[in-house]
């Protein structure tokens, strides 16, 4: 596997899962893949649960790993070609990528949307940098439109939990005070429409509908109610507007409705689900206190799942070198 970007990249999902809970089972059995093997980790934005759970599965793989916080202490960096760089950047990501790549056998990236320009932030253009320039695998973790390493411990989580053969799973919009990328319901909507044993519902307010490249053929439920009822999982993300039914709303916040907020009543209306979310998590505006602290919530366990999944997928780019 020469680049993680969506769950394609993984090729049969049964395969992966299986392959997830044989590392679970014994993180350190293929330790010896990752000797004298470097992973590159770099970071254009802040990070808590990708950072120490992708370090810790290199780790565990025998890695050695080296962390760069492109924004705390290395040279700020052009993104664009022809511009002249008269300004604030010293260096080029068009020199800085290939160099990078001469210290290390693997790299993921981190880079979020800059939520002005969809185009550009659908394009990627960051991320195949560093495919095109970096003579490495590359794989994401978290870029401007996916999240693949926290959608794959999604799905992990909800294999571990569920009670039923094919659960109904609800991706619900939730309020936020800042603009939020859709990396995460992108990705979340994606893995688990490749997964025929879930039965996704997406609900969200009217113009929020996400891009059909990542949801093409999911129920959406504008009704948030009739999409919790019967629901075995809930699993709420804010996103800023996708701009897919008005390009000039791309990255604005169109909707403050704290209705959508999931409480208990919310909760109630569903097949006693669960309750997930990606973290970091704004308390009683995505949640409220008493949901996300019950037995129901799935948080704390979803996060352990990240060194999972990403375990999966550093072995299977140590294993193509």
């Amino acid at each position: 596997m020469k680049s993680f970007i969506n769950v394609e990249d993984l090729g049969p999902l049964d395969k992966a899962m299986a392959e997830a809970f044989e590392i679970k089972n014994d993180r350190y059995k293929y330790q010896h893949l990752g000797k004298n093997k470097t992973l590159m980790m770099i970071f254009f934005n802040n990070s808590l649960r990708t950072r120490l759970s992708t370090q810790k599965a290199a780790m565990n793989l025998g890695m050695n790993v080296i962390v760069l916080d492109v924004n705390a202490g290395a040279w700020k960096l052009e993104t664009e070609r022809g511009v002249i760089m008269d300004g604030d950047k010293s260096e080029h990501l068009l020199e800085a990528i290939p160099v990078m790549g001469c210290y290390c056998d693997l790299i993921g990236v981190r880079s979020f949307a800059g939520l002005t320009d969809r185009e550009y932030d659908y394009a990627e253009t960051v991320l195949h940098q560093f495919i095109k320039y970096s003579g490495r695998p590359v794989f994401a973790m978290e870029t401007a439109t996916v999240h693949p390493l926290q959608a794959f411990a999604d799905l992990i989580t909800i294999k571990e939990h569920k009670t039923v053969e094919r659960p109904k799973v609800v991706l619900t919009w939730a309020p936020h005070c800042r603009a939020l990328p859709q990396a995460v319901p992108n990705s979340f909507a994606q893995w688990m429409q490749a997964d025929p044993d879930v039965d996704l519902v997406i609900t969200h307010p009217h113009g929020y509908e996400l891009d059909p490249k990542f949801v093409a053929g999911a129920r959406v439920e504008y009704d948030q109610k009739k999409a919790f009822e019967g629901a075995d999982f809930i699993y709420a993300k804010n996103w800023s507007n996708p701009g897919v039914t008005n390009p000039g709303d791309y990255g604005k916040i169109t909707c403050e409705d704290r209705s959508w907020t999931v409480d208990t009543e919310h909760m109630s209306w569903t097949n006693n689900g669960k309750f997930m979310h990606c973290l970091p998590v704004r308390r009683n505006l995505i949640v409220t206190d008493d949901v996300i602290e019950s037995p129901n919530s799935l948080v704390i366990p979803e996060a352990a799942n990240r060194e999972i999944s990403c375990s999966v997928v550093l072995k299977r780019m140590l294993e193509a070198l």
